[in-house]
This record gives structure tokens, C-alpha cells and sequence, in this order.
């Protein structure tokens, strides 16, 4: 009995319908179509991703299936490592074509990619896939790096025809049926799916976002006037054309050239931060700068204990705990807030930025791999060509939360300091402690570390380590792979 022709639509970061070339490729081929999302064990366990990031998936695909559902279409969702289910769709169907999206992921998804092509070579299965948003696979130079950039992001947005198109919505293989932890959504944390996506974007032009330049290093303020757009595109609910066209439709609104300057500027960054690690995905693993892979992070046993309270906002500094209860509870922070916990981590604690990421990247609902390691390096200073920002928490408590309204949000057991007192509770006199009735040491630790000690000792360390020939020559090499030889 002969197999049935059939294309099929690899859905990984890319979860939506408009502006999804994988889609539109397939549904100009006369060919059926089998629209496929794999949740893959290997992934799902993998130290990287925690509950909160498979929660939004799934919430993502029942959006999909609610959209495909009155034209007859579904995405198949199934059970297995990749090479596996291919294997078992290839004896029911014949497939032809395999159209995805080009991932800028983790060494784990690039090894399976790599032994997927060697199957499908071997099987005569064609697959197709297509540039990540402005990324440019295998580059190794930047020059015309930003025109190209421009030019893809100006490209018309694609909208496909599949609404006529023919799908396949059965297999032998039982559906998968998520964890009931998958199913339970939290009212603190973004919802997935594109039309959310859309919604939210719609409602950041609205009103929104107009105070974004003046709001974004702000914690609290953050939260509201910032995009929120992060997570919607790190899932691939929507695509950064789409926000950057959107961008460019209210370009002229009054009042909002500021706000649109700065929020145009990160979507320029986005992508810049992806084509560096798609350019050197070995920074997973090591810093990007070869001369710092013998810098001496703390290994003493008091580094594990310091490790555990940053990780649970038990510092003694109210901005990096707020920040860290505050990132646990939702899945958000804001850029400055984000870079001050690297800091403090690699600067102020001195521990191996390696050690934070994992942890990091279960907490961020928007967890793009191709941001998340340059970002962290940057942040920690061993990239040797980058600025090197150590911050001070409580000049940044003072400067951004200077009311202390987020820090009294996530730090409940310091809302009845002073304003005055807030920011440095280890200041507080005996009499403000009875008065209070609030004990340091018991309803909040003291601070784990002297600020000024250890801020001294990295910035001294680092800049020395800034000299030294290696790192000088590594230097070189990375600004002539990855930073950008035209303006924008």
C-alpha cells in the first residue's frame, strides 16, 4: 500500500500562524500538510527550562488549535525525542518536505539538528528552513550587517493562504497530554499564545508605552510601561517584523518619538545579541574571550552559601532580593534589574557567572538562549571588549525604587521601614528596631558581603586582567566577528 504524500511544518520558537515563512512555503506546495510540535524529553528535562516556560508553550498551542480548529486544521503535538518521531510519521506518511524556522538555540538542539540532517539525507526528506528573524546562519563578519537587518525587518509581513490548505490532524500516536501543571495558568505570569501576543502589543501603542524611555530602568514602572513584548517573541508568538513595522506605523504620533527611539533601539539589539551567539555558541560553555578562561571566581565553601542567597533573595541588599523574589514570582524583571543581579553575582559576590545561568534562564519567561549568554557575559565583564558596569545595589535602590514602593511589594518584612531607612536596613538603630519591632538578622538578613570591599577587588581585578596580552589578542578577534562595521 502506498504511503501518502505529505509536507510537514516543524514548529519549535516560532508559534504562530501571520508572518511564519515555514508556514507559507508549505502552503504554496499542492501537497498536504502535517503541522508538528515535538515536546522532546531531552529538552523538557534540560537545565535550562523549568515549569513556567512549558506552561506557555502549551498555552501557545491551544491558541494555534482555537485559531486552526473552524478551518480543519490542528497542530499535532507529540511525545519524543525528534529523530524518533519523524521516524514513526515517515511509516505512516511519506514525507517530502520538512519546513522550520532556523533555531538559535542550546548545543542540545544544534546536536539533534545535526543528526536529523544526516537522517533526512539518508530518507530523500527535503528540509527547508528559513532565516530567524534578521540572523544570519554561519556568518562570520558583520559587514552590511545592519542593511541587511533593515532591509528584512521592512520586508512585507507574510500571510499565508491556510485557510485553504489541506491538513493532516491524525496519527497512530497517542496525543500528547501535558502535565496538569501545564494546564494551570497564573494570574502573575504573561499568558502565551499570538492573539495574546497581539493584544498586548496593541495595547502598548495604545497608551502604554508612551512613557517608555523615561520608565525603563525603573522596576516598578518597568512592568507597565516597558513592551512586555519579550516573552511573545522569545516563544516566537510573533515576529519582530511584526512589532517593528507596528513600531514604524506610530512613528510619527505625537508624543512618542522618544518612547519609539528607545524601543526601536532594543529591537535593533535583539537581533545583534542573537548573531553573536549564532556567530560563537560555544559562550554556552565559556566566556567568548578565550583569555578568561582561567579567571579566578571564588571555589571556597562559603560561595555555595552565597550562591543559595542570591538565588533566594536572601542577601541583604532590599533591591537585588526584591529583584529575585520578584523575578521567582512572575518570570519578569527589567533590563537594569537583570544586569544588577549578574553584577552583584560575579562582582559583588565574585562567583562564576556558569553558575548563575542555569538558574537565570528557569526564571525568565522570556528565555532566549542567543540573548541570555552574551548578555550574562557582557554583564559579568569577560568579554574584554564591553564596558565593564559594576553595580552598586543600593545607589540603584536609591536612584530607581528611591520610594521603595517595589521593594516594599516583594520584600513585605521591610514595608514598615522609612523611606529614609529602606534602602540600607542594616543602618537602622536600636531604637527604630523596637519601635518597629523588626530584628536584622531574624525578619532580614544582614548584608552577605562589604559592598565596598568586594566592588573594589573586582573592578581592580578585572581592569588588571583587561591588560594582559591573551585577552588583548582575543579582543581582535571578536571585533572583527561580531561588532557591526556600518551604522545604522
Amino acid at each position: 500500500m502506498m504511503r501518502q504524500v505529505i509536507n510537514v511544518v516543524w514548529f519549535k520558537r516560532d508559534l504562530r500562524l501571520s508572518d511564519h515563512a515555514a508556514l507559507t512555503a508549505a502552503c504554496e506546495q499542492p501537497l498536504p500538510i502535517l503541522m508538528l510540535y515535538i515536546v522532546e524529553p531531552s529538552l523538557v528535562k534540560d537545565q535550562h527550562y523549568s515549569l513556567r516556560h512549558w506552561r506557555f508553550v502549551w498555552q501557545s498551542l491551544q491558541q494555534l488549535n482555537q485559531q486552526l480548529s473552524p478551518h480543519k486544521g490542528k497542530v499535532l503535538v507529540i511525545e519524543g525525542e525528534a529523530v524518533d518521531v519523524f521516524e514513526q510519521i515517515q511509516q505512516q506518511y511519506q514525507i517530502d518536505t520538512i519546513f522550520s524556522h532556523q533555531e538559535i538555540g542550546l548545543n542540545i538542539t544544534f546536536a539533534r539538528d545535526k543528526t536529523l540532517h544526516k537522517t533526512f539525507k539518508q530518507q530523500h526528506i527535503i528540509w527547508t528552513e528559513f532565516p530567524h528573524g534578521g540572523v544570519i546562519r554561519a556568518a562570520n563578519t558583520r559587514e552590511d550587517w545592519d542593511k541587511h537587518w533593515q532591509q528584512v525587518m521592512r520586508e512585507p509581513i507574510l500571510e499565508s493562504q491556510w485557510q485553504q490548505s489541506e491538513f493532516i490532524t491524525d496519527l497512530h500516536q497517542v496525543d500528547f497530554t501535558p502535565p496538569v501543571e501545564w494546564q494551570q495558568s497564573d494570574i502573575l505570569f504573561q499568558y502565551g499564545g499570538e492573539l495574546t501576543a497581539q493584544n498586548v502589543l496593541a495595547d502598548f501603542f495604545a497608551q502604554r508605552g508612551k512613557l517608555y524611555n523615561r520608565h525603563i530602568s525603573s522596576p516598578d514602572l518597568s512592568r507597565q510601561s516597558c513592551s512586555r513584548m519579550s516573552p511573545y517573541l522569545a516563544w516566537g508568538n510573533i515576529s519582530l517584523r511584526q512589532v517593528y513595522q507596528q513600531l514604524l506605523a506610530h512613528w510619527n504620533d505625537i508624543g512618542w518619538r522618544r518612547a519609539l527611539t528607545a524601543f526601536a533601539s532594543r529591537l535593533h539589539w535583539h537581533c545583534h545579541f542573537m548573531q553573536k551567539f549564532e556567530s560563537e555558541t560555544e559562550m554556552e560553555f565559556r566566556a567568548v574571550n578565550r583569555g578568561y578562561q582561567d579567571f579566578p571566581w571564588r571555589e571556597d565553601k562559603q560561595a555555595e552559601f552565597d550562591l543559595l542567597a542570591w538565588q533566594r533573595g536572601r542577601t541583604g541588599f532590599p533591591l537585588v532580593d526584591a529583584s529575585m523574589r520578584c523575578l521567582i514570582a512572575t518570570g519578569y524583571i527589567n533590563f537594569r534589574m537583570r544586569a544588577m543581579l549578574v553584577s552583584f553575582l560575579c562582582h559583588q559576590l565574585h562567583i562564576d557567572w556558569r553558575r548563575g545561568a542555569h538558574y537565570l534562564a528557569q526564571l525568565f519567561l522570556d528565555f532566549e538562549p542567543g540573548i541570555h549568554y552574551p548578555q550574562l557575559q557582557m554583564q559579568a565583564g569577560v568579554t574584554g571588549t564591553n564596558t565593564i558596569r559594576i553595580y552598586n545595589p543600593t545607589k540603584q535602590a536609591e536612584e530607581q525604587d528611591s520610594e521603595g514602593k517595589f521593594i516594599r511589594e516583594w520584600l513585605p518584612e521591610l514595608s514598615e521601614l522609612a523611606d529614609e531607612i529602606i534602602h540600607r536596613p542594616w543602618e537602622i538603630t536600636p531604637m527604630e528596631s523596637i519601635m518597629l519591632n523588626f530584628e536584622l538578622g531574624h525578619d532580614y538578613p544582614y548584608p552577605i558581603v562589604d559592598i565596598k570591599t568586594a566592588s573594589k577587588y573586582s573592578r581592580d581585578l578585572l581592569w588588571s586582567w583587561r591588560e594582559r596580552n591573551d585577552v588583548k589578542n582575543e579582543n581582535q578577534r571578536i571585533l572583527s566577528r561580531h561588532v557591526r562595521l556600518t551604522s545604522r
